[in-house]
């Protein structure tokens, strides 16, 4: 039996609700897997309706009323949102409350083992704010909901893996944040990450953050004092990783097949990495938590909201990847 994934609603605001149906009504997405939304329903109708997507909504309260019939959307309800208020394409605080309440159930459910896997639309960090959702994005709400201190972000396109060391940081902040245990410690969780993915022995390496790796001290000491140094300590506990390697070719290499996964040291240099491979398909993987988030990388798209326009095929991969992955995080 395929997969079941499980796809909250996103900021009713912006493109997910749209993205979501358009999903639910694609061929391709079918093959890959079952899926139920957990959300709003009036915002799902509405989405169907300036899309021109043809589903029947059928609202369930548990997944043993799971209906598999073609054209049927499940809709486990959740997300309230005051229409008299609601404005498409705007930033409201109900919309990023409604975000956080689907995002937590689907959170359960996987804990739960009702679902195999989730696959999340795109949240508004200004809209989270607004509602007073203490979090900053998706990320921080899986660790905290899933009890894992600190997720793991990978981002895969194609066969490229890439992983962070740093997130939401300045560069200067994320470069002084850096030290030898640290990388250390995210290669051996990275491999570890890889290892529940299904790649039984993963070769990784790390990106230089300097120009050519830093020429041994001629365009800065950053790559010697400790990305070389983290490298050796996760290489003496038994960890293939090599490095680090000019970030100017190593992503490609990787492409190639020559390692399963980059370690980037920060956010830009692995997003521009992948996205220039295929922006719409590079698809964000969170690991590290008992269960398997896979997510479109791309935002609320506001000034497109409500016009029809958005395209799925992020979210198609998204859940493609899901169903891909979940078999690996069967209890």
């Amino acid at each position: 039996m395929k997969p079941l994934i499980a796809i909250p609603m996103g900021d009713a605001a912006g493109i997910g609700p749209e993205i979501t149906v358009k999903t639910l009504a694609s061929e391709e997405a079918q093959q890959y897997a079952r899926m139920v939304v957990v959300g709003n329903k009036r915002v799902l109708e509405n989405a169907c309706e300036f899309s021109g997507i043809r589903l029947k909504i059928e609202t369930i309260s548990h997944l043993s009323e799971f209906n598999d019939a073609p054209g049927i959307l499940n809709l486990i309800e959740r997300g309230n949102i005051d229409f008299s208020t609601f404005r498409q394409g705007e930033i409201q605080g109900q919309c990023g409350k409604a975000a956080y309440d689907c995002i937590a159930e689907v959170i359960r459910m996987a804990m739960a083992g009702e679902v195999d896997a989730v696959a999340t639309t795109p949240i508004n960090k200004e809209s989270l704010k607004a509602g007073q959702v203490d979090f900053i994005g998706h990320t921080e709400i899986f660790g905290k909901l899933t009890g894992t201190p600190d997720p793991l972000t990978m981002f895969q396109v194609r066969d490229l893996r890439v992983f962070f060391l740093t997130r939401h940081m300045s560069l200067v902040k994320a470069i002084q944040s850096l030290t030898p245990e640290k990388v250390c410690d995210y290669a051996i969780r990275c491999t570890r990450a890889l290892q529940k993915l299904g790649l039984a022995e993963p070769r990784l390496t790390i990106a230089a953050i300097n120009p050519h790796g830093g020429e041994h001290g001629l365009f800065g000491s950053e790559d010697d004092d400790i990305l070389l140094p983290g490298s050796e300590l996760a290489r003496a506990a038994g960890i293939n990783i090599t490095g680090p390697k000019p970030a100017d070719s190593v992503f490609h290499f990787a492409l190639q097949g020559k390692y399963d996964a980059v370690l980037s040291p920060y956010h830009d240099q692995g997003h521009i990495a992948t996205k220039m491979v295929d922006f719409h398909r590079t698809i964000s993987i969170t690991n590290g938590m008992p269960i398997l988030r896979t997510s479109v990388d791309h935002g609320t798209a506001n000034d497109i909201a409500g016009k029809g326009i958005a395209d799925p095929v992020s979210m198609i991969e998204a859940v493609r990847l899901a169903a891909l992955y979940a078999p690996c995080f069967r209890r």
